[in-house]
């Protein structure tokens, strides 16, 4: 789990959310989130509105793992086909194989099949909310004034085009980048890398003919992931419907990840980069890395404003300067700069996709 960054630590998702919602919108939230760690970022924005009056309702499978009571905020649940134990199955079932060893060539295809086991679960979710009449009548007559939604599966999106409410995503992104995409921001293939090729932003006239190839499979990735909702949202909506077009409604996409950090690429202006909010709420830093945020060693013998890991040339069997991961992580967020000695001819690649 990541922590708030020093660099993002002034930027608090919760108060940016806070003023957009105090000067574009009313007083009455409907909250569609998504299960599991999702829901940790979401429950802190959703807490900070409901001290500030407003008046939220979070609708939710009558089965679910943390999206529990709370008196700051009304939950409506909706039932669903599946008891405890299945759920809790699944979620193990996902955790298990997430880190499962894999080559480029059966990367996607693990990637898939272990995340399916969890996204069927939500699509069953999803089915269960925009075929429940009671529910639907609920949120129609309750006269919400906006949708506050983590799109990363789009049941919020279709709902908040039923209700014919104004969105706000927060997430941490799409399955290869998508969220540009849709969002329509330029992303191109000379420089942004495409998922499961392990570039870098210095691509090889090579590494780019490949990236160009790999950019095709992402309309089949789409198709795979989502088109069982365009079914369904067509048949709520009663017409043809195109989930792409959805996305692209003029919703404000609340980023949860640094824009320093990542590939650089432009993006569109209702696009916020809030970065840090990443399931684990921040604690004080312990004297060790407070002495490694202000550019210092650990052991106070040398300061440094960069982590440097030796690294041995690979097949020497030689071993590098010892490095535990928690050091190098440590160093890699408090400072910025990751460093690596040494004989191998990869490029330096950008912390937010090391």
């Amino acid at each position: 789990m990541c922590v708030l960054l020093p660099a993002v630590q002034r930027v608090s998702a919760g108060l940016l959310f806070v003023a957009v919602w105090g000067t574009v919108v009313g007083d009455k939230l409907l909250v569609v989130p998504q299960d599991g760690s999702h829901w940790l970022s979401m429950k802190d924005i959703v807490e900070r509105l409901s001290d500030r009056g407003h008046d939220i309702v979070v609708v939710v499978p009558e089965i679910n793992l943390l999206l529990k009571e709370s008196k700051q905020y009304t939950r409506k649940a909706y039932p669903v086909p599946y008891d405890r134990e299945e759920m809790e199955d699944r979620y193990r079932s996902f955790g298990k194989h997430h880190f499962a060893e894999r080559s480029l060539l059966t990367a996607a295809q693990t990637e898939y099949r272990n995340n399916m086991v969890v996204i069927d679960m939500y699509f069953v979710n999803c089915q269960s909310l925009l075929q429940d009449s009671d529910t639907l009548s609920f949120l129609k007559e309750s006269k919400f004034d906006a949708l506050f939604t983590d799109p990363a599966l789009p049941c919020g999106v279709i709902l908040a085009e039923y209700l014919g409410l104004a969105s706000v995503y927060l997430f941490r992104g799409f399955p290869c980048s998508l969220e540009h995409a849709w969002g329509g921001s330029p992303n191109p293939v000379s420089y942004i890398p495409r998922c499961y090729t392990t570039f870098s932003d210095h691509m090889t006239f090579p590494q780019r003919v490949a990236n160009f190839l790999v950019n095709f499979l992402e309309s089949y990735l789409f198709h795979c992931l989502y088109s069982k909702y365009e079914e369904l949202a067509s048949g709520l909506l009663e017409g043809e419907v195109s989930l792409p077009a959805l996305y692209q409604k003029d919703p404000v996409w609340l980023l949860r990840y640094d824009f320093v950090l990542e590939y650089p690429r432009p993006a569109m202006p209702n696009m916020v980069f809030i970065g840090g909010t990443n399931c684990k709420k921040r604690g004080v830093l312990s004297q060790r890395r407070k002495r490694l945020a202000s550019g210092g060693r650990a052991d106070n013998t040398k300061p440094t404003g960069h982590v440097e890991a030796g690294m041995p040339p690979s097949g020497t069997g030689l071993p590098g300067t010892r490095v535990t991961r928690s050091e190098v992580l440590d160093r890699c967020c408090l400072t910025g700069t990751l460093h690596e000695q040494g004989s191998g001819s990869r490029p330096p690649v950008s912390l937010g996709h090391a």
